[in-house]
């Protein structure tokens, strides 16, 4: 049985309006919200990298968990936009942290790599101890890149989501999770080197709208739960239309999907983390209460994983 200790966030200081965005790639503020839901995301310095922004919210993760880097037994890090091929991000990460020895892993998994990092956590913590979960994303980088597409550029932020899971005790059991991969759509949505970003945005939103819900069906089936009964849905904040296909497929009502794409636009695999830090330091859920995670991404992945208080 694994635990949520806590979580915590890291966005940049630098906003990005849709004001500045439109001028750039030559479309309309009012086109971008229509399309994404999005008014402003946050962009991370020149020399601000993946890493920096990891060890940002992994400082308040542990703070919050009243816990310092000597008590974490596991780092996994997540990201789709880390600026090397190798190393990945995890070891600096653990180094600047002070986490001297412990196993690093990196997920190089764009939007899922949060949920994911999560499940692997659950099961890992039996080993390893407390598990220090980060997604870490620079997008601006990405979508900056030649020749920007509209579509492409106006959704991304950049930012860093992070969660504590632990082998003993918390606030919240980890009841389930159940995690999909297919690969027949890899190419729909795929980053290479020093390339944009490639999306078929109509098949990704389409595969998304029927994956997610169905991966939460499957979760709360499993465990003889309604999605009537969950209290709120910390879902990847991709675009705010799919979030509201999705809560339309599960018969919830909206309100139940926390959405805070509006002000960081689409952060990938930390956008789930980063929800769900602010969600859980603003609200205070009884216990009992049931909390379902979902995400999907690039490659394809998806899943989604559910809660107790």
């Amino acid at each position: 049985m694994a635990f949520l200790k806590a979580f915590g966030a890291y966005v940049p200081a630098r906003v990005v309006t849709n004001v500045e965005l439109a001028a750039r790639l030559n479309c309309a503020p009012a086109w971008i919200v229509e399309m994404s839901g999005i008014e402003e995301r946050r962009y991370a310095a020149p020399d601000e990298t993946v890493a920096d922004m990891a060890v940002a919210a992994a400082k308040q993760c542990l703070d919050r968990a009243g816990m310092n880097a000597a008590d974490i037994g596991m780092l996994i890090v997540s990201s789709g936009s880390a600026e090397r091929r190798f190393p990945g991000p995890a070891s600096t990460v653990a180094h600047q942290l002070g986490a001297a020895n412990i196993p690093a892993l990196d997920l190089p998994m764009a939007s899922a790599g949060g949920l994911f990092g999560m499940a692997l956590a659950q099961s890992l913590a039996q080993v390893y101890g407390n598990v220090l979960v980060v997604a870490a994303e620079k997008m601006s980088a990405v979508a900056s890149r030649a020749p920007a597409e509209p579509g492409i550029a106006i959704l991304f932020g950049d930012g860093a989501g992070a969660c504590i899971i632990a082998p003993g005790d918390g606030p919240a059991k980890i009841v389930d999770a159940v995690l999909h991969s297919d690969g027949a759509f890899a190419e729909d949505l795929h980053l290479d080197f020093e390339a944009p970003l490639a999306m078929n945005g109509r098949s990704v939103i389409m595969q998304a709208s029927r994956k997610i819900p169905s991966a939460i069906s499957e979760l709360l089936q499993k465990n003889s739960k309604i999605a009537a009964s969950i209290e709120v849905f910390l879902m990847h904040q991709a675009n705010q239309n799919l979030i509201d296909r999705v809560a339309r497929a599960l018969a919830v009502e909206p309100q139940k999907f926390y959405s805070n794409i509006r002000r960081y636009g689409n952060t990938s695999s930390a956008s789930m983390l980063i929800a769900a830090a602010e969600w859980w330091q603003d609200h205070s859920p009884q216990p009992g209460a049931l909390i379902c995670f979902a995400a999907f991404g690039a490659g394809l992945h998806w899943g989604a994983l559910l809660v107790e208080v």
